[in-house]
């Protein structure tokens, strides 16, 4: 939180940082109070770690955006005689409390296709009890030039794209990785092809470089 603060007096910006408070009941609602003591805004749960009944009970005490990560859904939803749909999933951990809730990605390394990850981030975006949302968390393999084809796909900008190699692992650094990403979706939201668009912008095209191999 010290560097987030330090940026922020910086910037003008403070970063979301959702803090990893997954464990049984009281760890988390520890944690949750640590989190709100210094200074942070946002917490994450591993909600099928940690079970719909606790997310619930933590929902009650927590003050912060809880961002929900799905790990081992691939295990309760690949095969298609067993375990739940997303678009089921979705619902249940929406009325649970998450306010964030991952849906993969495209082009991503996981199974699911990309009409299926386009879909669960339309399924997040669909209101329940009247206009209540949740944002939709894209992540795995995901760098400045995903954000084309996912607009393409979705035609929407409420979306929490997570990038970590594709900022971290940028040839100039996480700052030009930052904004490539910014770039990317500049590009998709204008409807300027990405090379195009990166000729002017050094850290997009540098981005391109470094992922954009192979892409379509």
């Amino acid at each position: 939180m010290a560097e987030i603060e330090r940026v922020a007096d910086q910037t003008g910006k403070k970063t979301m940082y959702a803090f990893n408070i997954s464990g049984d009941v009281d760890h988390m609602l520890r944690a949750h109070d640590l989190v709100i003591e210094q200074g942070g805004t946002c917490v994450m749960v591993s909600v099928n770690n940690v079970g719909i009944a606790a997310l619930a009970h933590l929902r009650k005490h927590c003050a912060l955006p809880i961002h929900g990560h799905r790990n081992n859904f691939g295990a309760m939803s690949r095969h298609p005689l067993l375990g739940i749909g997303f678009t089921a999933y979705q619902k249940l951990f929406r009325l649970a409390g998450v306010d964030h809730l991952h849906v993969g990605g495209l082009d991503s390394k996981f199974y699911q296709t990309d009409a299926e990850v386009a879909q669960s981030i339309t399924d997040c975006l669909t209101p329940l009890f009247g206009d209540y949302r949740v944002m939709p968390a894209i992540s795995s393999a995901q760098w400045a030039g995903s954000a084309e084809k996912t607009y393409a796909a979705t035609r929407t900008i409420d979306v929490i794209h997570l990038a970590g190699g594709g900022i971290l692992a940028h040839p100039d650094g996480a700052s030009a990785g930052v904004s490539s990403m910014r770039q990317g979706w500049a590009a998709a939201l204008s409807g300027t092809p990405l090379d195009e668009y990166a000729a002017t912008h050094p850290e997009l095209r540098a981005a391109i470089g470094k992922f954009g191999e192979g892409r379509s």
